[in-house]
């Protein structure tokens, strides 16, 4: 009992600290009543004060709260005066370019980001409302600032926020020119975010300028010249931003292009923090699109295309073949290699880049075209460095919704451009009387059926996913499939995956980067040696049913 009465005392002593530093008094009441409800409240205060966000390659994420283990203005005063010590120390020149979305704080984050700026003598450049991540990515390398910053917890939950940093040209180089940060910059911001002293001594000047929508119109403007000028424009789309920022620019850059503008969810069309139609504000999320495949059925569209919320990631519904079967979103997997497709036989040439835990098709189609091809760690700020500068980068995805289609464009992933390219092949394809699902049988009769999948398993102990990580090293399975497993690859220390091959499956295993989850991509490759596409995906749908059992049983978890 001494011993947790103790504990107590010391965080209570953290929070008096933190409390004097806090400069923002409505956080300072949260924290004061927590504080007032000690002891039962002892566990709560704990986790605030657990230790504070990690700084990492996806900067900062988590819960709208007080405290170092939360968002918090405090916590951005921080991060925003570490990373411009970062830039001076570095010799970076330029303005500082700062995004927002539309969550719970993500202005007020943006504000005092610019003020931080300001104050260490630097310009601070502030896009006008709430927009897209892919328009601050943009903003990074059209206006020549030295680093952008874009607050914003993507599709997270309503309870969170985070900070996303890009470095410019001058200090990311070519390949990393208004794209994430990687090591060792992640390193080093973060040491100097830990170096910076009591906050009542951060200089503050004025909140930057605020830009023009010059800016956004240039993004649109942009944005359509991704796309065939002269191409087929008859589609129509239902859409959805999912009570994100996405909606005013896809519109408006739809429109641009000559397509008919889209159709959007109306209780999802605005801006909302609290996004109240959704449990989780994720496309991929189970009952996430529901309302977009409502409209999209009572308007006869062709496709429907969802955003997430900071519009970076793209989701494409499609109607299922055969009378009746309603609408099935595709994979990112899916989505990926038709948009590569469709780029190679526009005749973009360069190098296509996928990560290490996507669909192997892509591997195959560059083989058969005679592309360069690479393969990262997942992130976009991998792939968009794929290939070591060796050609040039003319598309990226991940299979979780990630697609780059104009890297000299947005070189990150841009929910805005993939989906006016999806659009842009469909258009075509519905012109000559087919779908996308004839195109990825199309596809698969040349390259056969590849069928993707994952399983993830959460824990409340984090040792059980260490544990089930070295026993897939020790005791690796001999077979897979009845198939003798004929590679194992194993990418210690750089990061924490195993592959296994067989004749025709491949298994990535990695711990989730930001859930405690173990994870676990599964593919399966089916040959169509007959024609008979449908008979394959039937073989491969079963295979991988029977892959996930064999791994599942190897994980033992």
């Amino acid at each position: 009992m001494a011993a947790d009465t103790t504990d107590i005392d010391d965080i209570r002593e953290q929070a008096r600290r933190w409390l004097a530093d806090d400069p923002d008094p409505t956080s300072r009441d949260e924290l004061t009543a927590v504080l007032d409800g000690l002891p039962a409240s002892a566990p709560e205060l704990a986790d605030r004060f657990a230790g504070p966000l990690t700084f990492g390659t996806a900067g900062l994420r988590g819960p709208l709260r007080a405290g170092p283990n939360g968002m918090n203005l405090a916590v951005v005063t921080q991060a925003a005066a570490g990373l411009v010590t970062w830039l001076a120390a570095q010799g970076g020149t330029g303005p500082l370019v700062i995004g927002y979305d539309a969550r719970h704080g993500s202005r007020q984050f943006a504000e005092r980001t610019a003020q931080v700026a300001t104050g260490a003598g630097r310009a601070a450049l502030l896009l006008p409302r709430p927009l897209p991540t892919p328009v601050l990515a943009y903003a990074v390398r059209q206006l020549g600032a030295v680093a952008g910053v874009m607050v914003t917890a993507s599709h997270n939950p309503p309870q969170d926020n985070g900070y996303k940093v890009y470095l410019g040209a001058e200090l990311g180089g070519e390949l990393g020119a208004g794209a994430q940060i990687v090591p060792p910059a992640d390193a080093g911001i973060e040491a100097a975010i830990r170096a910076v002293g009591p906050l009542t001594q951060v200089p503050l000047g004025r909140a930057g300028e605020v830009l023009g929508d010059d800016l956004v119109a240039a993004y649109v403007e942009r944005a359509t010249a991704v796309i065939d000028a002269d191409g087929p424009r008859d589609l129509s789309v239902a859409y959805t931003p999912l009570h994100g920022v996405g909606a005013a620019v896809l519109t408006a850059t739809f429109a641009r292009a000559g397509f008919p503008v889209p159709g959007v969810v109306p209780d999802q069309a605005e801006p909302d923090p609290a996004f109240p139609t959704v449990s989780f504000p994720n496309p991929e999320e189970p009952g996430a699109v529901d309302r977009l495949i409502a409209l999209a059925d009572s308007t006869g569209a062709d496709l429907a295309i969802a955003n997430d919320p900071d519009a970076d990631r793209c989701a494409v519904v499609v109607r299922a073949a055969g009378a009746g079967q309603g609408w099935r979103m595709l994979r990112g997997d899916e989505v990926g290699v038709l948009l590569a497709d469709h780029l190679m036989r526009r005749g973009v040439t360069g190098l296509y880049a996928t990560t290490i835990v996507s669909s192997s098709l892509l591997r195959a189609m560059c083989a058969a075209r005679g592309l360069p091809y690479d393969e990262t760690l997942t992130g976009f700020k991998w792939i968009v460095r794929a290939g070591g500068g060796s050609a040039p980068l003319v598309f990226g995805y991940e299979e979780a919704l990630g697609y780059c289609v104009a890297p000299e464009h947005v070189r990150d992933k841009d929910g805005i451009t993939a989906a006016l390219t999806v659009a842009e092949l469909a258009a075509g394809l519905k012109a000559q009387g087919r779908t996308l699902t004839d195109r990825l049988d199309e596809l698969a009769a040349e390259f056969g059926v590849h069928q993707t999948d994952q399983f993830s398993v959460r824990v409340d102990d984090l040792r059980e996913i260490a544990d089930a990580m070295a026993r897939i090293r020790t005791a690796t399975p001999g077979t897979l499939l009845d198939q003798p497993v004929d590679s194992v690859r194993d990418l210690l220390p750089e990061s924490d995956v195993v592959i296994l091959r067989t004749a025709t499956a491949r298994v990535v295993i990695r711990p989730s980067g930001t859930e405690p989850k173990l994870k676990a991509y599964l593919e399966v490759v089916e040959p169509v040696p007959d024609g008979d596409v449908a008979a394959a995906r039937s073989r491969a749908g079963a295979a991988i049913a029977r892959l996930r059992a064999d791994v599942a049983a190897a994980l033992g978890i």
